[in-house]
């Protein structure tokens, strides 16, 4: 296992993208359910399809570089929530117009937070606002085989709210096998959605976000949140809230190992990418 630390910065030159939908009965509790009803897909359980949340140079608000390490942007919005993620740094191949292969490095600690108002708009809108409104770790770990014979699947993703001084879980922990799509699945249907996705209810075509793509490092995907335990169902986040997410390799650190660190044991979680944020 080798672990690096990047400055977020890196990630200027990359796309950064997101899959909705491929954690069973996220939408739903996001209350999105019904803005994602009229997409079908042929698997039951299937992710829905990918959005955008930052296109270098774009003519829009997508050019904003919206991540961060260690803050988020509460941007005086009441209906925020965090959305714990794996994140894929990859490389790409995109050939004759195409994306012909997406081949996932690093993986790293994400939060895809965001705005929860149903108002018929496109989810990337609801997913940038500027400045701090996304959060990685900066310890991303390299893919030794994006399998099932690779160390991701090893690992697990839980995330937490301290707020007043109390820790609270807000995602459920969750195997990063039990995403509904991952590994192979995952990777050939989003080669298949960057080049087919067409614009319908909250997403958007995607070929026109990729035209460019030769002058681009790689692609940041965004993998899926997790479904929410109770104090994430009812509670948006508050100026001030600490969020913490975590993605570690549960045959090596116990779930007391995360707990301790959080409050503030010298614990060494080698085998971890760890993402901690305030909220301001």
């Amino acid at each position: 296992m080798k672990k690096h630390i990047y400055n977020v910065d890196i990630l200027k030159d990359y796309l950064g993208f997101g899959v909705a939908g491929n954690f069973a009965n996220h939408l739903d509790e996001a209350g999105e359910g019904d803005e994602f009803a009229q997409i079908k897909t042929d698997i039951k359980d299937a992710p829905k399809g990918l959005f955008p949340f930052y296109i270098p140079d774009h003519n829009s608000f997508l050019k904003e570089f919206p991540i961060s390490s260690d803050s988020i942007n509460h941007n005086n919005c009441d209906f925020l929530q965090v959305e714990a993620e794996v994140a894929l740094l990859c490389d790409f191949v995109y050939e004759n117009d195409k994306l012909i292969d997406l081949k996932p490095k690093l993986f790293a600690a994400f939060n895809d937070c965001s705005i929860r108002v149903n108002d018929g708009t496109k989810l990337s809108t609801k997913k940038n606002w500027g400045e701090n409104s996304k959060g990685i770790s900066n310890e991303f770990i390299e893919i030794d085989n994006f399998t099932k014979d690779g160390i991701l699947n090893d690992y697990h993703i839980c995330s937490f709210i301290k707020r007043d001084g109390i820790v609270h879980d807000y995602g459920t922990t969750s195997a990063v096998n039990s995403y509904s799509y991952f590994f192979d699945t995952l990777k050939t249907w989003m080669i298949d959605k960057f080049n087919t996705q067409e614009d319908c209810g909250p997403l958007e075509e995607l070929s026109p976000f990729i035209k460019n793509i030769k002058d681009i490092k790689g692609i940041l995907i965004a993998a899926g949140a997790t479904a929410y335990a109770n104090f994430g169902k009812k509670h948006y986040l508050k100026k001030d809230d600490e969020i913490f997410i975590y993605i570690y390799n549960a045959h090596i650190h116990s779930f007391q190992d995360i707990l301790n660190d959080m409050n503030g044991l010298n614990i060494h979680l080698k085998h971890c990418s760890k993402l901690h944020q305030v909220m301001q």
